[in-house]
């Protein structure tokens, strides 16, 4: 079910860009620019559907590329792979830091520090004893819950810059899954770029990262999946070299006597967020902090989400749905989202 809803959200993301993308035919098109259809490759990493796509002469080494950076990131960065340096990292309580587990560390404390502790990549003992690392679902005992979310303290890691090293105190463990795929797309994006090409997309579940302009010369249309039908929308977003990053507690749960409780885990309580949205949606030319932020908002709320952005408006703008259906949307998008249904309550933030 879990693989089935991603895949639906992909083919879903994917119709929206693609139906907007105006290349169904080979050629230029009035203005002399490149229309051909793109050179894409399907593949299934990081626990989900992906699709990447390039127009013209570079598409198709730049693809390729692409794919081999995105199954080299999913072999270092999985929790599910014992032989991933993440892995070995929680295994040893900490080491030597690649890389790029090196950039995403000190991404995720930066995010820590940033959004009150709602981006907590030590969430991983709680994550797992819920089961939704190996999706073996269950509601844990309060005991059981207090004793994994004591060992919850991003802030607790010992983290050295300088020597790119990390240690954890006992049975600490760490997850990049709330930031992962957003760095990855903007990996992806890079090689697109140095390899030439000026228009692609790049989805990773639905994690949706936009490079150049569509082949007309136009922006891209994306789709923004509505949480309460896997079907349909909740609108669409007109942006180019940027990442548009949802999370929603639709993507992955389950139900136990009659309640549904999905993976966002409030670092604060151990429980699912509670906070009133139902839907979060990052549009920023970063996709790494997209992501962390899609997940910090969803756990935060309106308000302190709405605070956080006062502040950091430069660096993304935010569409939120909260539980009744209202759409919160930053006035960075006001020109830019348009909503599927006309007559839903918007509230836009300045």
């Amino acid at each position: 079910m879990k693989h089935l809803r991603k895949y639906i959200a992909l083919l879903l993301a994917l119709v929206m860009t693609f139906a907007f993308a105006a290349c169904s035919k080979t050629g230029t098109d009035s203005d002399g620019k490149d229309s051909a259809e793109p050179y894409s490759r399907d593949i299934f990493a990081m626990d989900t559907y992906m699709k990447v796509s390039a127009y013209g002469d570079a598409g198709e080494d730049a693809v390729d590329a692409a794919v081999k950076e995105i199954d080299r990131l999913d072999a270092l960065l999985s929790t599910g792979k014992e032989d991933s340096e993440v892995s070995a990292l929680n295994k040893n309580g900490g080491g030597d830091l690649s890389a790029d587990t090196d950039a995403l560390l000190s991404k995720a404390l930066d995010l820590y520090e940033a959004t009150g502790h709602a981006f907590d990549i030590t969430i991983y003992p709680v994550m797992k004893l819920w089961g939704f690392t190996d999706q073996n679902y269950q509601v844990p005992s309060e005991e059981a819950l207090a004793a994994a979310l004591a060992k919850v303290d991003a802030g607790a890691l010992d983290y050295d810059a300088d020597a790119k090293t990390v240690s954890f105190p006992d049975g600490a463990a760490i997850d990049f899954g709330g930031i992962a795929k957003g760095y990855t797309s903007d990996r992806v994006a890079k090689i697109f770029r140095d390899a030439g090409v000026t228009s692609g997309l790049v989805n990773l579940g639905g994690n949706v990262q936009t490079v150049g302009l569509k082949p007309d010369g136009t922006e891209w249309k994306i789709g923004i999946q509505d949480p309460e039908d896997e079907d349909g929308m909740l609108g669409v977003v007109t942006t180019h070299d940027a990442a548009v990053i949802t999370s929603g507690g639709y993507e992955r749960f389950f139900e136990e006597d009659g309640v549904t409780y999905h993976h966002i885990i409030d670092p604060a309580t151990g429980y699912p967020a509670d906070s009133g949205l139902v839907s979060v949606t990052i549009v920023s030319e970063d996709g790494a902090l997209a992501d962390g932020l899609s997940t910090s908002f969803f756990i935060m709320g309106k308000d302190k989400a709405a605070a956080y952005w006062k502040t950091h408006k430069k660096d993304f703008q935010f569409v939120l749905c909260e539980t009744d259906g209202t759409l919160i949307v930053s006035d960075g998008l006001k020109d830019r989202f348009t909503p599927t249904d006309e007559t839903a309550a918007i509230e836009y933030i300045k």
